[in-house]
């Protein structure tokens, strides 16, 4: 099953028509990241305009249930958004990767309470923009490990956070975080609270000017956040952590990734096809990579579909979704999706050449390049594939080549 054939599989009364108007809103945003894609890169800057046409569209809150103002749609839905997006602008699909992430974590484990669910609603309602702070002060990479805590005072909470690195976060609406239940309770006993942004002010420790995915701002800050008591999750982070942040953000990363790819074969076909009708059929030197970037594509494209699916299939299930076979699955889904999207742009970029290297070329390749090449750093592969290592050798070796369904 391809990617975009999953699309709306988990809304029960999908009917061709909106489906049709989902595609359709999809592609008008799309066209607006299109537009000032080079302009976000180039300046280093949040994609406004994309978001602002995201918002519009009513496309932030597409995995919220309508009672919260979105659409229940399925994590399959919000992946082709990813890979849509990632055709044309990096940063806008990341962000919409993480934006989703966010919101699955605070709908698939949310508290009953009034309050909670009227703040569902306001996410849902203003198609509110969700970042994420999980990494704190030098030891950022532990995602499992708060330092800071949350404090209880009478109805209300405080959190003072090194936010070390928050993607996008003086351009969103509200922030998810992680942290200590309380001060007495050890690093790992974690919770996730909401803040919305007149709950919360931000003091900006660190900036943002690197190579790719220049657009996701990832600065970091001091969190000051006091809200009440009710938007602090009261299921455990580690539960969370397993049954959606780790699935959901794995798998539209990966969307991300193979919508990027997709854009770099996307120009290799087209300098290959220009160059060919100019030479009157003849293919020029680099067209076999061409055809490498389509192989490479394929599989990956493949890889997210299964993945996307094995989750559908355990989504209403969280033994299932604990399972550690399946927790390592993700994890080197990770790594996969990354290494695939990484070695499908580089056969682009030499199918075109120096019409690749260029960036003043309309089959430049430049921009994709220098982006996926943050895929393999966002959670160091080699810090991953050296996690999962002991889970690897207790699973052993597939027992059929064919998945039993």
């Amino acid at each position: 099953m391809a990617l975009a054939e999953n699309v709306a599989k988990g809304v029960a009364d999908e009917t061709p028509d909106s489906l049709d108007d989902f595609i359709a809103r999809i592609d008008a945003a799309v066209a607006v990241a299109a537009r000032y894609a080079d302009a976000v890169d180039r300046e280093s800057r949040f994609p406004s305009e994309a978001f602002a046409e995201l918002k519009a569209q009513k496309l932030l809150g597409v995995l919220l249930t309508p009672a919260f103002g979105g659409e229940g749609r399925s994590v399959a839905d919000a992946a082709q958004v990813c890979y849509a997006l990632g055709k044309v602008c990096s940063s806008t699909s990341m962000i919409y990767a993480m934006h989703s992430a966010n919101v699955a974590c605070i709908s698939n484990h949310q508290d009953g309470n009034d309050h909670y669910l009227s703040c569902l609603r306001r996410v849902g309602v203003q198609q509110m923009l969700l970042a994420s702070s999980t990494t704190e002060g030098a030891s950022g990479a532990n995602v499992r490990s708060s330092a800071a805590a949350i404090i209880a005072s009478g109805e209300d909470i405080t959190l003072t956070r090194d936010a070390s690195v928050v993607s996008y976060g003086a351009a969103a609406d509200a922030i998810v975080t992680t942290a200590r239940r309380s001060p007495e309770s050890l690093p790992g006993d974690q919770v996730l609270a909401l803040f919305f942004r007149d709950d919360y002010a931000l003091e900006q420790t660190s900036k943002w000017d690197v190579m790719g995915m220049r657009g996701t701002c990832s600065e970091g800050f001091r969190l000051i956040a006091r809200a009440r008591k009710e938007q602090v999750l009261s299921q455990p982070y580690d539960i969370i952590h397993k049954r959606s942040m780790v699935p959901v953000t794995h798998l539209l990363w990966a969307a991300c990734w193979a919508g990027v790819a997709a854009g770099a074969v996307s120009r290799a076909q087209t300098f290959v096809r220009t160059v060919a009708r100019a030479q009157k059929g003849a293919l020029p030197p680099g067209a076999p990579f061409a055809t490498q970037a389509s192989l490479s594509l394929m599989a990956l494209v493949n890889l997210v579909d299964s993945a996307i699916g094995d989750y559908l299939a355990r989504a209403s299930d969280g033994e299932a979704l604990e399972e550690i076979a399946f927790q390592t699955s993700l994890n080197l889904l990770k790594v996969s999706a990354s290494e695939f999207s990484i070695a499908t742009v580089m056969h682009a970029f030499n199918a075109c050449g120096i019409a690749g290297y260029r960036n003043d070329s309309p089959t430049s390749v430049a921009r994709p390049l220098r982006d996926i090449l943050s895929s393999a750093i966002m959670i160091n592969n080699n810090r991953i594939l050296a996690n999962v290592a002991t889970s690897c050798l207790i699973g052993g070796v597939p027992d059929s080549i064919v998945k039993r369904r």
